[in-house]
């Protein structure tokens, strides 16, 4: 059986052979039976709304990670388990959220991969407020639409290039 190149992806050995390359200084709770992700970076910029995460992941995938910044706000969840659903029958390999989600036990039995700060049950609005596919910061990192995220238990690394795992 052929070994996916992601069961060998490990995040250390990446900073390792690429020690300037960015590493994210904010420390995620990893959700879903999927451990490491990789892929070319979309983005989503919003505040307690999840219209245009949704819209994003009814798109073909094609392996991306969908990396929503969400200002932080653990006061609602903008990704739960229908949407996370949606994106991995999308084919996208996984998201990074910089917010709440919700369904997190569901999540955990997927075989996906949601990285988020943290969990609420309260939905967000639905208002249709955001940015799709800005460049957005957190964790001292600069995620850029078209670069590439490689993420596991320990840590996310970008790259302005795919990488040679």
């Amino acid at each position: 059986m052929p070994v996916s190149p992601l069961t060998a992806l490990v995040t250390c050995d990446i900073m390792d052979q690429h020690p300037t390359l960015p590493s994210c200084d904010t420390q995620f709770r990893l959700f879903g039976r999927k451990r490491a992700i990789a892929g070319q970076i979309r983005t989503v910029k919003v505040f307690e709304d999840n219209t245009f995460i949704r819209q994003v992941l009814s798109e073909p995938g094609q392996g991306g990670v969908l990396v929503v910044d969400a200002a932080a706000s653990l006061h609602c969840a903008v990704v739960g388990d229908m949407i996370a659903k949606l994106a991995q029958d999308n084919g996208w390999s996984g998201i990074i959220v910089y917010g709440a989600i919700r369904d997190s036990e569901q999540i955990d039995a997927m075989d996906f991969c949601v990285k988020a700060l943290g969990t609420n049950p309260r939905k967000s609005g639905k208002n249709s407020l955001g940015l799709i596919d800005v460049p957005v910061t957190f964790g001292n990192v600069r995620f850029v639409p078209g670069q590439y995220l490689y993420s596991d238990a320990d840590g996310i690394v970008v790259s302005e290039q795919a990488l040679v795992l």
